[in-house]
């Protein structure tokens, strides 16, 4: 992914409140049932960060996140992530990303 589309997704995001929240019992299956839904009905969401406040604890959260979900990440800014992940349904897609960048 370029990083035009990057900032065009992150912008898409600037409005969203997140819809996955990471508590102290870190990434278990409820949280990873949670995304899968989230992804799958959003396409693009944004991760909150509850109990993780060290950088690199969060980074290693949003790896695992990226490595099992097959999502994009977008951005992370303080405690939250924005990912993003494409509907495989073409009828059931929310989000068209530009192919190029506006001049």
């Amino acid at each position: 992914m370029n990083g035009f589309q990057k900032k065009y997704l992150k912008g898409r995001a600037h409005g969203l409140k997140p819809t996955v929240f990471i508590g102290q019992k870190g990434l278990q299956a409820a949280v990873f049932d949670a995304l899968e839904t989230a992804l799958d009905s959003h396409e693009l969401i944004k991760i909150k960060f509850i109990d993780f406040k060290e950088k690199d604890v969060k980074e290693q959260l949003v790896d695992t996140v990226i490595e099992k979900t097959g999502a994009i990440l977008v951005a992370t800014i303080g405690h939250t992530a924005i990912v993003y992940r494409q509907q495989k349904d073409p009828k059931k897609r929310r989000i068209q990303i530009p192919e190029r960048a506006h001049v």
